[in-house]
């Protein structure tokens, strides 16, 4: 991801409403949606086809889990560098902790805001920039 290009993102919620509020934080950080689908499948399918910069997936998705295609991003050497954002009703510390050890960069409880959401993705972003 250079400086002129904006960073990608894959969202999976199957909430419409939440995928919607993602949408608009999405754009607020500048990032280039390409995907929004409803389920873990989709997600993982929608991942290995654009390569994204980033990846905001809902915990509790049918199919596969936002914790499960998590895994398999991480499993998978070509997706390694894909950045994963987890969304979740799950406000536990075992919940969180779940999603830190499926590799999860980062762990956002709902309900949020979508100018929290923005402010969470561009201050990752900027702080993945400058490793």
């Amino acid at each position: 991801m250079s400086d002129e290009t904006p960073a990608r993102v894959v969202v999976a919620d199957d909430d419409a409403d939440i995928r919607a509020l993602v949408a608009i934080a999405v754009r607020r950080a500048g990032i280039k949606l390409v995907a929004d689908v409803a389920t873990g499948d989709a997600a993982l399918t929608a991942i290995r086809e654009h390569q994204p910069d980033m990846v905001i997936l809902d915990v509790s998705m049918p199919g596969m889990t936002g914790l499960e295609v998590t895994r398999e991003i991480r499993a998978d050497s070509t997706l390694a560098g894909i950045r994963v954002f987890l969304l979740s009703a799950g406000v536990t510390e075992a919940a969180m902790q779940a999603g830190m050890d499926a590799g999860a960069d980062e762990y956002l409880i709902k309900p949020f805001s979508p100018r929290e959401l923005a402010t969470r993705i561009s201050d990752a972003l900027a702080a993945w920039s400058a490793e």
